[in-house]
């Protein structure tokens, strides 16, 4: 079983290095991240995909979906696969990641943390098409989750932010080359979470 997070469950840690992270609370309110996160649930072809990981195939623990402009193709399949078109609340919630982060996203990764058996394992996005320090906008929506990040070199400097309901998290700089990310597993009974990162795929 993967570890479970090793930060505090109240607060974000002390020092969060501004050049690599910056978090946004409450960029939607409750209500408007209720509904997104229900229609999300709802209306999304969710698809649990086979990733690979230290040379084995193994199967996601949580649900994905894809969606991006008509030429942009989904780098996280074993295949080059077309994306879904973006919906209206998804180009919403676009527009307001991208006024807060400067950046113009093409696509977007969405995550459904069904409950807290659901997680991702410790990895960095450094892949080829997304350049080499790219800016990811993490958007939130639903049941408060744990952001760990730990740096490659020395595993005892690390960093923990609790992804709230509708809050986004901006990642950029060299958190991807340097350091490398999760949301762990959870022992606490965990409702569901929607989690979307918007990216540029070159």
């Amino acid at each position: 079983m993967e570890q479970l997070s090793f930060f505090a469950e109240a607060g974000q840690s002390p020092g969060l290095p501004a050049e690599l992270l910056t978090y946004h609370p409450d960029i939607f309110t409750a209500q408007e991240s209720n509904r997104f996160l229900q229609k999300f649930i709802a209306e999304t072809p969710w698809k649990q995909k086979i990733v690979s990981m230290y040379d084995k195939q193994v199967v996601t623990p949580r649900l994905t979906a894809w969606y991006a402009d008509k030429e942009t193709y989904d780098y996280t399949s074993l295949r080059k696969t077309e994306p879904l078109l973006w919906t209206p609340e998804l180009l919403q919630i676009k527009e307001r990641a991208e006024e807060i982060a400067g950046v113009t996203f093409n696509s977007v990764l969405l995550n459904y943390y069904r409950d807290g058996n659901d997680s991702v394992a410790w990895h960095s996005d450094n892949e080829k098409v997304l350049g080499t320090h790219p800016v990811i906008a993490s958007v939130s929506f639903g049941q408060v989750r744990s952001f760990d990040i730990r740096n490659k070199q020395d595993h005892s400097s690390k960093y923990s932010i609790r992804l709230e309901n509708g809050a986004l998290m901006i990642m950029k700089g060299n958190l991807q080359t340097d350091w490398e990310h999760r949301v762990p597993k959870s022992i606490k009974p965990m409702r569901a979470r929607v989690n979307l990162t918007f990216r540029v795929v070159i």
